[in-house]
């Protein structure tokens, strides 16, 4: 446990040097790979035999190296990889934050903005390189449980389905690819939705879907029938998260429904990925992972009621909320 740092950092550099999508196909040698990459050959040998002692490459008898089944998830594209979120764990800003925890443990304050100077979000603003892995990774997440959020819960009951903060689409193309009929209202700050794209053109639901940009904390589109944040939510301290929670209220019709798709503390299919995820929320964008309980809390000062919670049989659960009928809009 102590020198679980040193395994996630080697995973990151696979990822990022795209080994894992190397040997997609077929086993390669240390000298194909290091050809590649663009790397130094025998340090590339140490990675690659450091990453078979805990299982994510095999080397057969040739001395050439294979995917294993974990090593399959390194590969982009593919069902539940993790390509995009090991490639980012790694980057420095990411990185460097978690060395902030003993002080955040010790004052209660947002690690990344203590050691950066500056909360994440204007950071990756100002530099696009850090912004585009941030995304990737969240579409590595997104994609990971996309299938299972989209089979727990009916989606195909509702018209319009807006994606708040919903990136560059994972969850949206999911949803749409699973309901026909259902429209789809992708919104996101206007750099994240111009690359929004590929990924419902290859659904197939390129044309059921639109591309909205603003910023939640001053409005989302009217009107629809569902308002999806995944993973928003918890990025917020609570102020922040039902100024979030209230844009939606506003724009909501009085038969529409919020959905969360969150983890939830002390439940889920891995208790302690999502305890992790609590501390990783207070290093990187300073919100937290809560209790259904908070966010009934949450859901109520924003002037909506929780009707209920799915479970879909992953570390996440689409968290259902309709708007106070006693609520003036």
């Amino acid at each position: 446990m102590v020198i679980g740092f040193q395994v996630s950092q080697a995973l990151h550099v696979a990822a990022a040097l795209g080994i894992s999508d190397l040997l997609d196909t077929d086993p390669h040698t240390v000298a194909d790979l290091a050809a590649a990459t663009s790397t130094h050959e025998p340090t590339l040998a140490r990675l690659m035999r450091a990453l078979e002692g805990v299982g994510v490459y095999d080397q057969g008898v040739d001395g050439r190296f294979s995917n294993t089944e974990l090593g399959d998830l390194l590969r982009s594209g593919v069902p539940g990889s993790m390509a995009g979120w090991a490639a980012f764990i790694g980057r420095p800003p990411y990185w460097q934050a978690w060395s902030g925890l003993l002080d955040s443990v010790r004052t209660g304050e947002n690690a990344f903005a203590a050691v950066h100077g500056t909360p994440v979000w204007g950071y990756r603003r100002q530099r696009p390189a850090e912004q585009e892995a941030f995304d990737r990774a969240m579409t590595s997440n997104s994609s990971g449980v996309a299938k299972a959020v989209v089979e727990a819960y009916d989606f195909g009951r509702f018209s319009t389905v807006v994606d708040v903060g919903g990136g560059v689409g994972a969850l949206l193309a999911a949803v749409l690819a699973h309901d026909p009929a259902v429209h789809g209202v992708l919104y996101d700050q206007p750099e994240v939705v111009a690359a929004a794209g590929p990924i419902f053109e290859q659904a197939g639901v390129g044309d059921r879907y639109e591309k909205v940009a603003g910023t939640f904390f001053d409005s989302v589109p009217a009107g629809a029938d569902a308002y999806v944040l995944k993973a928003i939510i918890h990025d917020w301290p609570d102020a922040e998260s039902i100024a979030i929670l209230r844009r939606c209220r506003e724009a909501m019709l009085d038969d529409a429904v919020v959905l969360l798709v969150e983890q939830l503390l002390g439940e889920g299919t891995d208790p302690v990925h999502t305890a992790f995820s609590d501390l990783n929320m207070l290093v990187g964008p300073g919100g937290k992972e809560r209790t259904l309980d908070e966010y009934r809390d949450l859901l109520e000062s924003a002037g909506l009621t929780l009707t209920g919670a799915t479970d879909t049989g992953t570390q996440v659960f689409v968290i259902e909320a309709r708007p106070q009928q006693s609520s003036s809009r």
